[in-house]
């Protein structure tokens, strides 16, 4: 079985590899060393993993953002320090979330708890289960949005929102009049309250909406650019990004 450890502490390295070494319960063939967030991403690109180990917090950034860069659908068993996050690492192929330091005890348990699934985990009617129960139990999607507007609280509909952006830690809001409010979210969560007839992430920084699309300039089948209204004034230059060329062009034509 080939493990991937995504650590940053080569002492947390050192303890999780002896751990490995010294248990029987998965028979581990390569161990995958990935020291930042950046080497992850390199090596997923092209390569894979039975199981995943993966901390948190990284010295380049959150491993979290490696979703955003690669589709991964290997089990994870995430290792951390804080317990913050575990509600939002359980939206992806978590098997367990351990929290610093761990025992000996608490691995063999994820192990476990691992092969346990490991015969019945097709990565494929996992998606398609979670997308019928969110569905299920999110029936009606977001149609206004709460913004701030100096002292005062207004609500921005989803029709006079033109898009999304994120920049920095925040998301920003820009309505079709040009004005722009921060908005409490994420663009990693928020795409899944819109609704997908309207709104489509076309990239890990924009949300837009269809209708303030002005011009699709086609560089190449591989760099597709897009022009809005009104236009943004960070990242004035907005690409689709390769990976959601097809379904973006898809979702264009509905």
């Amino acid at each position: 079985m080939k493990i991937a450890i995504i650590e940053d502490e080569l002492l947390a390295v050192n303890y999780l590899k002896d751990l490995l070494d010294k248990q029987s319960i998965v028979p581990v063939t390569e161990t995958v060393i990935l020291r930042s967030k950046k080497q992850a991403i390199d090596f997923f690109k092209n390569d894979s993993a039975d199981l995943i180990f993966m901390d948190i917090h990284l010295g380049d950034g959150m491993s979290l953002d490696i979703f955003e860069q690669v589709d991964l659908f290997t089990p994870v068993i995430f290792i951390t320090a804080f317990d913050e996050y575990a509600m939002r690492v359980f939206k992806h192929f978590t098997i367990d979330y351990l929290l610093k330091p761990f025992e000996e005890e608490d691995l063999h348990k994820a192990l476990q708890k691992f092969i346990s699934i490991r015969g019945n985990f097709d990565p494929e009617p996992v998606l398609k289960s979670i997308s019928s129960l969110y569905q299920a139990e999110n029936p009606e999607k977001m149609k206004h949005f709460m913004v701030t507007d100096g002292n005062k609280i207004r609500s921005v509909d989803e029709e006079s929102t033109a898009y999304f952006f994120a920049s920095g830690k925040y998301l920003f809001l820009t309505a079709n009049d040009n004005r722009t409010y921060i908005y409490d979210d994420t663009i990693k969560d928020i795409i899944h309250k819109l609704n997908s007839q309207l709104f489509f992430k076309i990239n890990r920084k924009f949300i837009i909406n269809k209708n303030a699309i002005v011009e699709i300039i086609k560089h190449t089948s591989q760099k597709i650019e897009l022009k809005l209204s009104p236009p943004p004034e960070i990242n004035s230059d907005v690409f689709v990004s390769k990976r959601q060329i097809t379904d973006f062009l898809q979702w264009i034509n509905m």
